[in-house]
């Protein structure tokens, strides 16, 4: 009787231990990279957020904006509840460090490449203020919002 192993069962055995490993691998390798791209998604969503809500902070304290169907939606110039002019402005859009301003001051960081940028301010009626819509697109990220302003 044979009591050893012989030389093809080995083979077999290293072979099978090594496809498992590979596999494992792989999947741990994916598994990491699925969690950076999930936190570069949420990195980008927090920069949009945080631009958004200085654009909705500033609109609602302004005297007005001027003028109030702007030509330029890359561009939206107001007046602040100061009296200063002032604007928010889309710059490089589409490129590959398009981003969003305030006067001179960036608003999104370098991580939030906006490809889609709008800034659209809609003139209200006699029951209704006027409007700015917001649109902002980073990557697989998009925010839109409408911001009532307090003049009329």
């Amino acid at each position: 009787m044979n009591k050893g192993m012989s030389l093809i069962e080995i083979l077999m055995t290293m072979t099978i231990f090594a496809l498992l490993g590979m596999i494992v691998t792989s999947a741990i390798a994916l598994s990491m990279k699925g969690t950076r791209k999930g936190e570069s998604t949420i990195k980008v969503r927090e920069s949009l957020d945080y631009a958004l809500a200085i654009i909705e902070r500033q609109l609602r304290n302004a005297e007005k904006v001027e003028p109030c169907s702007n030509p330029d939606p890359y561009v939206l110039n107001y007046l602040d509840r100061d009296g200063a002019a002032t604007s928010f402005s889309c710059v490089g859009v589409g490129g590959a460090d398009g981003y969003l301003a305030s006067g001179s001051a960036r608003l999104t960081t370098t991580d939030a490449a906006i490809s889609v940028c709008s800034l659209v301010c809609q003139t209200g009626t006699y029951s209704t203020p006027p409007q700015v819509q917001v649109d902002l697109t980073s990557g697989s990220v998009t925010l839109t919002t409408k911001i009532d302003l307090r003049t009329y």
